[in-house]
């Protein structure tokens, strides 16, 4: 029996394959992908074993679900009759976004133990948010494990199922909005006659220090940056023409946007 199973090794899936192979050795980890080729791969690459998704629904104490909402309807449905025969004890952990417990219960045809997470894509090199949140029925004892499995991903934070979508309005797709700002950035540099490839380190280094001093900080964001802005000076004078063109706006309807395109995939 393999303490952990993936069905789907795409990026997320992955990722997080990744994180608990530096917890976990290979031969407590089963890989399976729609492109079997793949599952193949990643199994080679951290010393584990590749199957097909109905062994790792039948060998493995934890199912990790990586595949798309639209996905997973016809994903339970191939894997009920399995979980229906099995007398022992597993939970399934879902990354699916939009769907509930509830909903991912009755897609699987039991009130089966379930975690819901919602990863990000930086839980690849270690730097990620994990949002989890889980059923009445998931012990303590198995909901600590998979917590310790999934550490080397980065931060693990326990929500509520309720705000599980707007979480990950923020830090599921919040990399591709800053992403977005760090494009933005090396951009502007280039046109102020930087090389390209310094103004992309300068902006991916800027962002970087500016979260850590949040991080580190009991100050408000808004009073660090005012910390920036001398009276006069270049700072300001970039940030009230940012102002002036909606910045915060726009960022904020993206992330609504986003969570509101969540709730209409968990229908």
């Amino acid at each position: 029996m393999y303490t952990l199973g993936f069905i789907g090794t795409g990026n997320m899936g992955g990722a997080l394959a990744k994180a608990a192979s530096k917890k976990l050795c290979g031969a407590q980890i089963l890989l399976s992908n729609r492109t079997a080729e793949k599952a193949l791969s990643l199994a080679k690459e951290l010393g584990c074993a590749a199957a097909d998704n109905l062994s790792v629904c039948r060998d493995s104490l934890c199912i990790v679900l990586g595949v798309k909402p639209q996905m997973m309807p016809g994903l339970l449905h191939e894997l009920a009759p399995i979980l229906r025969s099995r007398e022992d004890s597993f939970v399934l952990v879902s990354m699916a976004a939009g769907l509930t417990i509830a909903r991912i219960r009755e897609l699987a045809g039991g009130d089966y133990p379930v975690i819901r997470i919602m990863p990000n894509t930086p839980c690849a090199i270690g730097s990620g948010v994990v949002l989890c949140c889980r059923s009445e029925n998931v012990t303590d004892d198995d909901y600590a494990a998979f917590r310790e499995v999934f550490s080397e991903a980065g931060l693990i934070l326990d929500i509520s199922e309720s705000q599980m979508d707007a979480g990950s309005a923020i830090s599921g797709c919040g990399p591709a909005f800053v992403y977005m700002f760090i494009e933005a950035l090396s951009d502007a540099g280039v046109a102020c006659g930087l090389p390209y490839a310094d103004a992309q380190r300068l902006a991916a280094a800027t962002v970087e220090g500016a979260a850590r001093m949040v991080q580190k900080s009991t100050e408000h964001p808004a009073q660090l940056r005012n910390r920036v802005c001398s009276p006069g000076g270049s700072t300001i004078a970039g940030v009230l023409s940012m102002e002036s063109r909606g910045f915060r706006a726009a960022v904020s309807e993206g992330v609504c946007a986003s969570f509101e395109r969540t709730k209409e995939l968990g229908k």
